[in-house]
């Protein structure tokens, strides 16, 4: 006759990302990583592509703005509303590349807020509308 026994794991179920099947792992479930903040920012994402642009443009690799708009598939006024992102103070380009938008919820900075910014010559004016900017987001 046989004896009964029984074997004991382990285990937890993991899932990639939403929707994703759930797997079987063997083992105690690791520790979830700290949640990262809401990454990178669309408007950081369009300030660095304002910058490749333009080094585009000046090292030759492309005649002009509207032959990148051409090859972005994009209009030409689209391409200029991302250009005149460097328009702005250059402290205030560093700011828009390290920020990172928030976890949950629409991004409070967006392409549109900045561009009376942009428009404005003086830096320290451009300074004051992006402080008062700053500080009427939630």
């Amino acid at each position: 006759m046989s004896t009964p026994f029984s074997v004991e794991y382990d285990v937890h179920f993991s899932r990639v990302g939403r929707g994703a099947p759930k797997e079987l792992c063997v083992g105690f479930e690791p520790p979830p990583a700290p949640m990262p903040c809401g990454g990178i920012g669309r408007i950081a994402r369009l300030m660095a592509l304002a910058i490749r642009f333009d080094v585009l443009v000046r090292t030759g690799a492309v005649k002009n703005y509207a032959e990148l708009a051409s090859l972005g598939r994009v209009t030409t006024a689209r391409v200029s509303q991302i250009t005149r992102l460097l328009h702005l103070a250059p402290d205030i380009q560093e700011e828009i590349l390290f920020y990172q938008r928030p976890r949950r919820g629409r991004d409070p900075i967006y392409l549109a807020r900045l561009q009376p910014i942009a428009a404005v010559i003086d830096w320290k004016k451009q300074r004051r509308m992006w402080r008062e900017l700053m500080a009427s987001l939630p």
